[in-house]
Parts: structure tokens; C-alpha cells; sequence
């Protein structure tokens, strides 16, 4: 099924991912903490892992397939989710911590990531005006090829109503909407 998160990321060996070091006097939160109902020696993710096994094992269980009570079903799979969403929030929660703790030890690298962002979100907004100001050349150039069209004196017949019937047969038909 799913292969085990440890060595996913470059630089890290294979098996459990090892806790990053907290604080001094603070336990890692990556390790489960002492008196929770945890399996010894895991962690966070090790446990989000599990619990989302858990929940996709109870949604095609032959149990629940084969069950006709159907609130029994929806209990014990709202009881996965819910455990996968503790879960999940807790190890947000770490992350956020820990990135509370790099822009306090290196606001540097802070301002560098908010540069970088702030650079890929000027490029891409130079983009999109280099694409409107084409858009635009080009329906000024639609607008000049009919001013010049109208303004040819040597074909504008005489009389008002003869004006009128060159003018209009130069302009292009509308577009039908569908």
C-alpha cells in the first residue's frame, strides 16, 4: 500500500525520520509525547501515516461493506477522520512551531524567502501585463485599419446618404453569441 515516509526526503536516511533538535528543555514534538495513548518510539508522522491508513481501511472494509447499520459505518469512520484530523492539526502545529523558532534564531532567511517570493509574484504579474499590452497593440491596430478604411477621400462618394452607405458597408458584421 503506502511505503513508509522515512527517506523521502533528500538527505535523510531510510526508516523513521530522525526529530529535528528543539529548544534546550524542550522535547522534540515530533516524538510522542509522555502519557499520550501512542505507540513508544513514534511519531507524528509516523502516526498521521497510520491513522490515514486507518481511515481509507475503514471506507473499503468488507466489513463496513457487507454491514447493514449503516450509523455503525458512519461512527467508526468519522472516528478515523476525526483521529487523522487531530492528527494532521498537531503536526501543523509543529511545523508552524519550529518555523516560529528558524525566523527567530534566522530572520535573515525570512526576508530572503519573502524577496524570492516577492520577485516569482513580480514576474508573474509583468507577464500578464506583457500579454494585455499585446492585446492591446493589436486591437489598436483593428481600430486603425478601420480609421484608415473610412478616411480614403478619393472613394468617398458625394452626398451625405452615399457617405453614410460606404461608411457602413466597411464595418465588420457583429460576432453571434452562442
Amino acid at each position: 500500500m503506502a511505503a513508509p515516509l522515512g527517506g523521502m526526503f533528500s538527505g535523510q536516511p531510510p526508516g523513521p525520520p530522525q526529530p529535528p533538535p528543539g529548544l534546550p528543555g524542550q522535547a522534540s514534538l515530533l516524538q510522542a509525547t509522555p502519557g499520550a495513548a501512542r505507540i513508544s518510539n513514534s511519531t507524528l508522522v509516523d502516526e498521521l501515516e497510520s491513522s490515514f491508513e486507518a481511515c481509507f481501511a475503514s471506507l473499503v472494509s468488507q466489513d463496513y461493506v457487507n454491514g447493514t447499520d449503516q450509523e455503525e459505518i458512519r461512527t467508526g469512520v468519522d472516528q478515523c477522520i476525526q483521529k487523522f484530523l487531530d492528527i494532521a492539526r498537531q503536526t501543523e502545529c509543529f511545523f508552524l512551531q519550529k518555523r516560529l523558532q528558524l525566523s527567530i534564531q534566522k530572520p535573515e532567511q525570512v526576508v530572503k524567502e519573502d524577496v524570492s517570493e516577492l520577485r516569482n509574484e513580480l514576474q508573474r504579474k509583468d507577464a500578464l501585463v506583457q500579454k494585455h499590452l499585446t492585446k492591446l497593440r493589436h486591437w489598436q491596430q483593428v481600430l486603425e485599419d478601420i480609421n484608415v478604411q473610412h478616411k480614403k477621400p478619393a472613394e468617398i462618394p458625394q452626398g451625405s446618404l452615399a457617405y453614410l452607405e460606404q461608411a457602413s458597408a466597411n464595418i465588420p458584421a457583429p460576432l453571434k453569441q452562442t
